[in-house]
């Protein structure tokens, strides 16, 4: 039983050398070659509800810069993408967009082949849709739709959660369209010549807070953990104990994005959320966050960064290397799924421990295999911190666990 455990686990921590993120995809980390990545954002105007003979009039011309079908119009503001890819990218959301498969807030994964060097790319697409005013409720619906390009689908799907704030963050930046007569604010505007309707549109903070914003999807939105792993380094088993614990962790003398990738790799890591007893859970954390002596404190004014009460076990410290190894090969996809199946075995495990605490109930054997279970898996004291949360109610299986953490605080020769 205990050969089959570890040789689970060792395939869990060795995902890099059989994940098809070491495939063609992602070919190019071996060699440490920079990842092009790409946006662009369109305006989204719809046409269904009635309109004035001069707007129909428009929704059915095509410039080189909007696609109008039926249903909608898409018109181009902003593109990192070469010339020839962007119209592309447009005829590819035009055809999302006209089956329906964009929901407004709901980003949307797939692989696209556009003419840029990776011909197949993971794109990233959300349709952002502007809240309609109380006296017209019924007006057609205006929105932008934002795609990020960059890495292979598979990978951005890792991140998908990510990418859904960071697109999210983008509301506050975005005006609500014009789409009639002469603006000199707002979002859009035409003009008249010789009969002919050309049309322009363009944000008025695009060059000072939208462009900048979009150009950054793929360092706040994918980087994070990988500046992290280079940031602690070999320290990195600590901020996953202090993760799966329920530790607060503390930064001094750091500044702010740094803070904000640490918090974000905690959460990462954390199992909060997934506990069957996520009410027991969030008040252990909370226990835990209110004892200020067993906060991780990292103090950032050296290089590297010094660590204060640090805590961690012979199971965090497996994963060091497979951390140092993703990080080495510039790869955040890789290490966001060596994080997911660092989580995913801490999960077994719990579930395992659950199972034999059910067990020791009614049989010391099963007391006796919990006990193995727990010194071979080098995360007792985490799971058992777990477990006493998730069965404070059920005074026999605290009962057992108290005697499992007996159990574990005893020195042993066998242990040694």
């Amino acid at each position: 039983m205990f050969t089959s455990q570890t040789s689970s686990f060792q395939d869990s921590i060795d995902v890099e050398e059989r994940d098809d993120f070491d495939n063609e995809e992602i070919s190019g980390y071996g060699q440490k070659v920079q990842l092009n990545c790409y946006y662009t954002i369109y305006l989204y105007q719809g046409t269904r509800s009635e309109a004035s003979g001069e707007n129909v009039s428009w929704n059915q011309r095509r410039t080189d810069s909007t696609t109008s079908q039926e249903d909608f119009s898409l018109t181009l503001i902003d593109s990192s993408l070469p010339p020839e890819a962007e119209p592309e990218l447009r005829t590819y959301i035009s055809r999302r967009l006209g089956k329906g498969a964009l929901l407004g807030g709901m980003g949307n994964i797939a692989t696209v082949e556009l003419s840029i060097p990776e011909q197949g790319v993971g794109c990233y697409c959300c349709l952002l849709e502007q809240e309609r005013s109380p006296e017209q409720p019924d007006a057609d619906g205006n929105g932008y739709v934002i795609c990020f390009m960059g890495g292979s689908e598979k990978g951005l799907n890792l991140f998908r959660l990510e990418l859904d704030k960071y697109v999210q963050g983008l509301n506050s930046s975005l005006q609500t369209p014009e789409v009639c007569g002469w603006h000199k604010s707002g979002m859009t505007f035409y003009f008249c010549l010789y009969k002919m309707c050309v049309f322009v549109c363009q944000l008025q903070n695009l060059e000072t807070e939208v462009r900048p914003y979009l150009s950054q999807w793929y360092e706040e939105s994918v980087m994070h953990i990988y500046r992290v792993v280079q940031l602690v380094q070999s320290n990195i088993s600590f901020l996953l104990h202090a993760a799966l614990s329920h530790t607060n962790v503390e930064l001094n003398n750091s500044d702010e994005r740094t803070k904000a990738d640490v918090s974000r790799f905690i959460k990462a890591a954390s199992l909060q959320g997934l506990s069957q007893q996520d009410t027991t859970t969030a008040s252990l954390c909370k226990a835990v966050t209110e004892d200020t002596h067993t906060n991780l404190i990292i103090d950032c004014s050296t290089i590297p960064p010094t660590f204060s009460n640090t805590v961690s076990n012979r199971f965090c410290d497996d994963w060091i290397q497979a951390f140092l190894n993703g990080a080495e090969r510039c790869n955040p996809f890789l290490l966001r799924q060596i994080l997911e199946n660092f989580k995913l075995k801490a999960i077994q495990d719990m579930n395992s421990l659950k199972r034999f605490v059910r067990q020791a109930e009614m049989s010391h054997y099963a007391l006796y295999r919990c006990c193995l279970f727990l010194q071979g898996c080098g995360n007792g004291d985490v799971l058992l911190q777990n477990a006493r949360a998730e069965h404070s109610d059920l005074p026999e299986a605290c009962s057992i666990i108290g005697v499992l953490e007996e159990f574990l605080r005893e020195p042993s020769p066998a242990r040694a």
